[in-house]
């Protein structure tokens, strides 16, 4: 009985097929190439956006002004409610070197309003550099503005018209300083603290408040003021 022998070329191919898997590219992990994605906007986010933002003003029913510069990122109130104030124009979108012009420019305005209301200039410049560090487009979380971050309710007291104007805010905020120092007898820890978290504040608690933040300005400041007194405006 005759057997057929099997094609020897058919068998060694049959082999090799057997014993060769291709390489695989490998995946990557759906939660690593989204990683990878995000990362990749930010990036491009981070080259386009731009410098400066815009500043949005919004009065509630109760005649308090909000300022925020994202509306988009506000629930309350809607994004419709807020309207456009002004342009933030500071020193992020300036050199170094016209930053310290900028800064140094404010020297007559803080002397003239120093010996207007009785103050050291160097506590105005103190005041000035812990409140803002000289940013005039300063504007803080709880609407606090300008180089002195006088509130709103304080800046319309003060006669304050456009507290993001260098002359008017270190008026305003000068005039308020000497209200505190008035009210607290000269003493200068107290007017610092009511400055900070308002008098009323610090007649309910007897002294300083014992906030945290109110505490470690009052030491800030006293700093800044030694400071100032010390080497004067080298420290701007």
């Amino acid at each position: 009985m005759s057997s057929r022998l099997p094609d020897l070329n058919k068998l060694k191919y049959r082999s090799f097929l057997a014993i060769y898997k291709p390489m695989e590219t490998p995946r990557m992990p759906v939660k690593l190439v989204l990683a990878l994605s995000a990362l990749a906007l930010l990036s491009l986010l981070a080259v386009v956006a731009p410098a400066r933002a815009d500043i949005y003003r919004h009065v509630d029913a109760n005649g308090v002004v909000h300022f925020t510069n994202a509306p988009q990122y506000t629930s309350r109130p809607a994004k419709g409610s807020w309207s456009f104030y002004r342009k933030e124009i500071g020193p992020s979108g300036s050199t170094s070197a016209s930053t310290g012009r900028l800064v140094h420019s404010y020297r007559d305005i803080i002397r003239t309003q120093a010996r207007t209301y009785g103050l050291e200039e160097a506590l105005v410049k103190a005041v000035i550099k812990a409140e803002s560090n000289y940013n005039p487009q300063s504007l803080s979380n709880k609407g606090a503005q300008g180089l002195m971050q006088l509130i709103p309710d304080t800046a319309r007291l003060m006669n304050v018209r456009d507290p993001f104007d260098p002359a008017e805010n270190i008026r305003g905020g000068s005039n308020y300083l000497r209200l505190m120092l008035d009210r607290f007898n000269g003493n200068l820890d107290l007017a610092l603290a009511a400055y900070n978290a308002g008098p009323n504040a610090v007649i309910r608690h007897g002294g300083i408040p014992p906030y945290a933040e109110t505490r470690e300005y009052v030491q800030r400041v006293r700093r800044y003021l030694e400071q100032y007194r010390r080497v004067g405006d080298t420290l701007l």
